[in-house]
């Protein structure tokens, strides 16, 4: 079997990536390993009713997803609505919106609640013209806000999300981050739910030639000056003129041949995992879209509350929450049984919010997914691997490639936008060499 390009991984970049290709009029196969395409973005049924194993949202900000929404008809399906945080501290539950939330947050002196309010106004126009690719974010954020800030409040939550490296992950993770949210409080949902975007692609892919193919495990690549050359682990073998990988570097290094691997980028990035417990409840929470649980007595470290974004109705009048831990995929908590995991964050969740019973919970269900979020070095600008494989037909694009942009739907989209570029302008090359016709790329 032949086909002009290959894409492994159907997670929304390999997703994006073959749809873009295909509107370019190539030939195209996705693989993905799995049973679903979406990558975290893939889904279960609870009460006839297709939910996301892993919470996600649409920022205003997100111009690459909307646009890709928008090719697929899918822009005017968003809802978008207003959202609120909390912050759980010392099992304390407060909001925190607002100035006067703010005065009221104790856990802080006045004097640096207020430093706290004039800094996060400020933060992102005190980052510009810095180096904070160089500069750690303890030593960034500990001098702008202080030690009983940073000690306080922000230790924990970069903490939770980095692990013991936190401190040293570069400042310009977190400027970046204040690009995207903009301090906006307004989130958006797809109507349909991720799986309709996920739908949505595949039936583009499909509609313009491509074929996508699930439960297709990839054993090994291996690759030429003028080709590419994919065993799928039932033997199968697809020989194509280009490829592009999505899956992350570890998992490529290990299906690459021997002279693949020695090309690969050095670059090698420690992963956070994430143990994501979804609990259906029969009443609200506190409201809160986004809550961080600090100093609590809990294993997990923050609630996200899905209804106040998307409503009851898609899971069955029920309030979805998701509790999430993120963590090394060789930790223990990350190794336990799933039913372990359950039965101790129930009796978490209901400790931490007094008028919950345990009639109140309808279901509970825990996934993983092992290579969640990159910890980057310091400097990794200059680190940051190349998406072209040196001497080969093979493209990267994968969480290793986003930085300094944050690891989202959005900036997988627009990963997949520029490789597509470079992938068309290769492909255009090559055609030109062989004095063959080339289509020409449709507009966006």
């Amino acid at each position: 079997m032949s086909s002009r390009v290959v894409v492994i991984g159907g997670g929304i970049c390999g997703l994006a990536t073959a749809h873009r290709l295909v509107r370019a009029g190539l030939p195209v196969t996705l693989l993905e390993a799995s049973d679903q395409l979406g990558g975290l973005g893939t889904f279960f049924s609870s009460q006839d009713r297709w939910v996301e194993r892993f919470y996600h949202c649409v920022m205003p900000s997100d111009d690459a997803l909307l646009a890709l929404l928008d090719e697929v008809g899918l822009t005017d399906g968003v809802g978008w609505r207003p959202t609120r945080m909390g912050m759980v501290v010392d099992g304390v539950h407060r909001s925190f919106n607002s100035a006067l939330d703010l005065l009221r947050f104790t856990p802080l002196s006045l004097a640096d609640r207020i430093r706290f309010g004039v800094i996060s106004l400020l933060l992102r126009r005190l980052g510009k013209g810095k180096d904070l690719d160089r500069m750690r974010t303890e030593d960034w954020l500990r001098g702008l806000y202080g030690d009983k800030v940073w000690s306080t409040l922000l230790a924990p939550m970069f903490g939770a999300k980095f692990g013991s490296a936190f401190g040293d992950v570069p400042a310009l993770y977190l400027w970046q981050r204040l690009g995207r949210e903009s301090n906006d409080s307004v989130r958006g949902y797809p109507a349909g739910g991720y799986k309709s975007v996920i739908d949505a692609l595949r039936a583009s892919i499909e509609a313009g030639g491509g074929e996508v193919r699930t439960s297709a495990p990839v054993s090994r690549v291996e690759t030429a000056p003028d080709r590419v050359l994919v065993t799928l682990a039932d033997g199968d073998t697809i020989e194509a003129d280009h490829a592009v990988s999505t899956v992350p570097l570890p998992a490529l290094r290990g299906i690459a041949d021997e002279d693949l691997a020695r090309r690969l980028p050095e670059v090698r990035l420690p992963y956070q995992g994430v143990v994501n417990t979804l609990f259906f409840l029969r009443k609200p929470l506190s409201g809160h879209y986004w809550a961080p649980v600090l100093r609590s007595g809990t294993d997990f470290d923050g609630v996200i509350e899905m209804t106040p974004l998307t409503g009851t109705e898609r899971y069955g009048d029920r309030h979805l929450v998701y509790v999430m831990r993120y963590t090394d995929r060789e930790s223990a908590l990350y190794r336990e049984d799933d039913a372990s995991i359950a039965e101790r964050w129930t009796e978490q969740l209901l400790s931490l919010h007094e008028g919950l019973a345990p009639e109140d919970v309808d279901e509970v269900r825990v996934f993983k997914a092992p290579f969640v979020e990159p910890v980057y070095p310091l400097g990794y600008l200059s680190q940051r691997p190349a998406v072209e494989v040196p001497g080969t037909r093979l493209m990267l694009a994968t969480t290793a490639h986003v930085y300094p942009n944050v690891t989202s739907w959005n900036s997988s989209v627009e990963l997949a936008n520029s490789v597509t570029d470079l992938l068309l302008r290769d492909a255009r090359r090559s055609s030109t060499q062989e004095n063959t016709a080339w289509p020409a790329e449709s507009a966006r």
